[in-house]
């Protein structure tokens, strides 16, 4: 299958980069913006400069805000038009490991049960005290029952691969234990329907089923926009009769560097918006619509609730136009 790796930054290639680049078997785009050096490149990259961007026939690439991790949907617009059958999103701070790959997409896996709404998914792999960026915060301290695993056949629509070291966590596990984690090796494990977890932009696979649900919200905070999209997709992925998936740590991330502070204030808006996304999300999502439909049906019912804002609605129309075209 034509894979294609996505990446933005506004740094000179890092190790990440350079690593992704070496890899056989996919396409790395390196999507630039205002804030990345002027002459950037590496060895078996495409690298999307702001120039290259609004050249092309991109609605989206004109009306999506600079100096913003959004643009990162301009490499992905890029990688559909030129036959990528997965599109794999990570960042310039996640080093892939040796063993760094996905299952495939269809097969028998160890499967959460259905109905259990918000899980801690780390819990399945580790016994420390941490927590996924996004899991709604009277979740942190309640003990998980990990019980309940089967296998099962499954169709997989997006794999999430965990991250050692630094893993995704809010500020708040940061500025309260900030304690790095090498995670547990298991067999990959699916959640059923109505049993959600976050997940972010940082080490995973899309099918093209479901490329309109890269969608990065934009005019949200930046914390809360990766986790905003997987808690859209996920209704709408089981709908379209797909589920979400998780692999073992296949890469170590290197943070870059961060206010944490910063982070947490970021993160005010999802902490207060993440359970009625969520809820607006399983309510409108239907097996009667399309993935694209459902994706824009659900953004228009988060605006009424003041969860996205009413110009979100009119990149969600440039990005599916642009995805179609």
């Amino acid at each position: 299958m034509k894979k294609f790796v996505v990446i933005t930054s506004i740094f000179e290639p890092t190790e990440a980069v350079v690593e992704f680049s070496k890899l056989q078997d996919l396409s790395l785009i390196v999507v630039g913006d205002k804030k990345s050096p002027a002459g950037w490149q590496n060895n078996n990259t495409l690298f999307l400069s702001v120039e290259d961007q609004l050249y092309m026939d991109s609605e989206l690439a004109k009306q999506l805000p600079f100096n913003h991790y959004c643009r990162k949907m301009v490499g992905y617009l890029h990688a559909a038009k030129n036959g990528a059958e997965i599109i794999i999103d990570t960042d310039d701070d996640n080093i892939p490991k040796e063993n760094w790959n996905f299952p495939d997409f269809e097969g028998e896996y160890d499967t959460i049960t259905a109905d259990k709404g918000f899980i801690n998914i780390y819990t399945y792999y580790t016994k420390h005290k941490i927590w996924p960026r996004g899991l709604p915060l009277q979740l942190i301290n309640r003990k998980e029952n990990t019980d309940g695993v089967t296998v099962k056949p499954q169709k997989v629509g997006v794999w999430q691969g965990l991250a050692d070291e630094d893993p995704d966590v809010d500020a708040i596990y940061r500025l309260t234990s900030d304690e790095w984690v090498n995670f547990e090796d298991r067999n990959p494990l699916v959640l059923d329907e109505r049993t959600f977890t976050p997940f972010n932009s940082q080490n995973t696979a899309f099918i093209k089923e479901l490329f309109p649900l890269l969608y990065l919200p934009s005019l949200v905070t930046f914390r809360f926009t990766d986790i905003l999209r997987g808690i859209v997709a996920q209704p709408v992925m089981w709908s379209a009769g797909y589920k979400l998936g998780f692999t073992n740590a296949t890469v170590v991330q290197k943070r870059n560097p961060h206010d944490y502070v910063k982070d947490f204030i970021s993160e005010i808006p999802m902490y207060l918006n993440i359970e009625k996304a969520a809820e607006i999300a399983q309510e409108v999502a239907s097996a009667d619509n399309s993935v694209q439909d459902n994706l824009f049906n659900i953004y228009k019912k988060l605006e009424t609730h003041d969860i996205v804002v009413a110009d979100e609605i009119k990149l969600v129309e440039a990005w599916l136009k642009d995805l179609s075209n």
